[in-house]
């Protein structure tokens, strides 16, 4: 069974670890890997919030900037504030009970996104791109995302090679959270591996085969593989190229996350992988 956590928000605690909980996502962005610009406009991309909440997630993740492999562009903090906030204001105006994450880098992005009425920050940088990222976050008192990621999007096709990619991993999210708890509290953190985030196609079925071991960390957890390239790559040539052909694939790799222990899962396809995590959960339960 999965450790029992009580993830601080600041306005209220999540528990994670009785079911898996699902965080769907929003993206804001013309440019995203998967959907981008299909949300782009304001009012989409609320219609978009609504209907996975209703589908079942738990918490909306909401993003205006893209970090898919290649990005080279780099969104203003202003641009990104502008993208975000009618967004989450409209989300905690029509359900105000709702969960709303921010997915940014950037402090003063952060910043904003709490103050109109996000509780958690996901930062795939995991604090490291904008120095006042964590001490922005100690005065927030807001959840936290710390994600795992390896170099910069435009760089990730030129990388090296990692040789053993779950040991960097697990050596380098531990430094990380070493670093954040110097300003943030241990209960307002959660770890994210980064699968694809730096990460070459082979690099990714070992943190996926032995997820579990993440656990000695400390944290509760969180795994996102929903539609990345690995799992598209495996399946073959359409869904290589095409990242709506990679639903079922997706819901292979995120049962297996639960079943290593994942607490939470970041996923497009809310109402699918409701489902796999409901029967992935009573399996979890029964060992």
């Amino acid at each position: 069974m999965r450790k029992i956590f009580d993830w601080n928000l600041g306005s209220r605690k999540l528990q994670l670890g009785r079911r898996t909980l699902l965080m769907g996502i929003v993206n804001v962005t013309p440019d995203s890997f998967s959907d981008g610009g299909q949300h782009l406009d304001p009012d989409r991309a609320v219609e978009h919030a609504l209907r996975l909440l209703d589908e079942g997630a738990d918490i909306v993740d909401i993003g205006g900037e893209s970090t898919r492999p290649g990005a080279e562009a780099i969104v203003s903090a202003e641009e990104e504030t502008q993208r975000l906030l009618p967004v989450i204001r409209a989300v905690k105006r029509d359900r105000p009970e709702a969960s709303v994450s921010v997915d940014t880098h950037k402090a003063s992005v952060a910043k904003a996104a709490v103050e109109a009425g996000a509780e958690i920050v996901n930062d795939v940088s995991g604090g490291t791109w904008d120095a006042d990222m964590l001490p922005t976050l100690a005065t927030l008192r807001c959840g936290f995302v710390l994600m795992h990621m390896r170099g910069r999007p435009a760089e990730w096709r030129n990388l090296p090679p990692i040789g053993d990619a779950l040991a960097l991993v697990r050596q380098e999210l531990a430094q990380r959270a070493q670093e954040a708890v110097r300003h943030v509290a241990a209960s307002r953190i959660v770890l994210d591996p980064g699968f694809g985030f730096g990460k070459r196609y082979d690099e990714n079925y070992p943190l996926l085969a032995h997820f579990e071991t993440l656990h000695e960390l400390g944290y509760p957890l969180l795994g996102g593989t929903s539609r990345k390239s690995f799992i598209g790559k495996t399946l073959g040539s359409e869904a290589a190229s095409d990242p709506s052909l990679r639903l079922y694939g997706t819901l292979a790799a995120e049962t297996a996350l639960v079943l290593k222990g994942a607490h939470m899962i970041r996923t497009h396809d809310v109402r699918a992988a409701l489902d796999a995590v409901r029967v992935a959960d009573a399996i979890l339960q029964a060992t």
